[in-house]
């Protein structure tokens, strides 16, 4: 009789338990249901449109002439970009960016190769072209008139493009696009512009040919081209998915923007390679002086910087240490260890931190 009552309560908390299990079930879809029709209507006058052939069009020609006002706001960004590149303040070479107004006329380039329209891509490409200009122009009259030699960590990290700016460009220049097509969110041009940089590089050309260095020139242009090539290939593509032209119009630019993409990716994969090669042998050097070096007993490591230098590999370190606790033997097989780890031909450059400081006043 026990076994049987036990067994009857278990069987009624059970069931009391799944009741109020769906008891609450049916409570939420009620609350769910009540939600959904206070909510509900007839929404498609929200739905975002593709805007029509003849607005962009207006659009896209009105951003694709060179006006007075396009090549003052290009100028003034072009100050302010190089400006910003010798001060070396991201803050201002990010405004430059925002009143930049040259990522107009390159979406016209991309639209025009869409639709086949040679009038538009002449006048679009013109004023890429006369906007270039000025804007290298005024930063290299600003550069000679400032006179400062030193190349900033801003103006160094637009000289060595890579693989990855290619990406960018190429994902910009689809929101950009896309951007132009959807009137309701044309509030994202600006991030577009900000993402893609145009006018840094060009800034960075003009400081290269006033301070006659070859190689910040070279690099800008060579960022500046990818992502010019980048934007009027990803745009043409989203141009086309947007039923702006037919591929049969479009195949020309796409087949030549395809061979310009192929082209500048063997630099820029080369460069993402060295990029790639340096990051891991920093982490391996970095490694090995902490951790198993002769030195790494005797001092901290504060700073590591490798170079290249025909062929050996360039290992800078700062390190902090009492005082007299490092000799040159230390140094040697520090040397010797690095290069047997290392497989290479490796030269050592050793700072120790405290350094003596000295202070002899000039005489009365």
């Amino acid at each position: 009789m026990l076994e049987n009552g036990a067994t009857s309560t278990a069987w009624w908390q059970a069931m009391t338990q799944r009741y109020q299990y769906l008891k609450m079930l049916a409570r939420l879809r009620r609350q769910k249901r009540k939600l959904w029709l206070s909510n509900s209507g007839d929404w498609q006058w929200l739905k975002s449109k593709p805007a029509t052939v003849a607005s962009l069009n207006r659009l896209l020609w009105r951003e694709s002439v060179p006006s007075l006002s396009f090549f003052v706001m290009l100028t003034l960004s072009g100050v302010i970009s190089t400006l910003g590149l010798l001060a070396g303040s991201t803050a201002t070479v990010i405004g430059a960016m925002i009143i930049a107004p040259l990522m107009g006329p390159i979406i016209g380039i991309a639209y025009a190769i869409a639709i086949s329209n040679r009038r538009l891509m002449k006048r679009a490409g013109l004023t890429v072209l006369w906007g270039t200009v000025a804007t290298i122009a005024s930063s290299m009259v600003i550069a000679k008139l400032i006179g400062l030699q030193v190349l900033t960590e801003e103006i160094l990290l637009r000289t060595e493009p890579t693989l990855l700016d290619l990406m960018v460009a190429m994902a910009a220049g689809a929101a950009g696009a896309y951007a132009k097509s959807r009137k309701y969110i044309a509030d994202a041009f600006p991030g577009v512009a900000i993402a893609v940089a145009l006018v840094p590089p060009l800034s960075t050309i003009g400081i290269g040919l006033a301070l006659l260095n070859s190689a910040v020139f070279g690099g800008a242009s060579l960022l500046f081209v990818t992502n010019l090539i980048g934007i009027i290939f990803s745009g043409i593509l989203v141009f086309l998915w947007q039923r702006y032209g037919t591929l049969e119009r479009a195949q020309g630019g796409i087949v030549l923007s395809t061979l310009m993409m192929v082209v500048i990716g063997i630099p820029l994969g080369l460069s993402l390679n060295k990029l790639l090669v340096q990051a891991n042998s920093r982490e391996r050097v970095g490694y090995l002086v902490r951790n198993e070096m002769p030195l790494s007993n005797k001092a901290e490591l504060r700073a590591l910087d490798l170079q290249q230098k025909d062929g050996v590999l360039v290992v800078i370190l700062d390190v902090v240490a009492p005082a007299n606790s490092i000799s040159a033997g230390d140094v040697r097989a520090s040397q010797a260890f690095l290069a047997d780890k290392l497989k290479r031909s490796v030269e050592l450059h050793l700072r120790v931190i405290p350094v003596e400081e000295f202070l002899v006043p000039a005489s009365p």
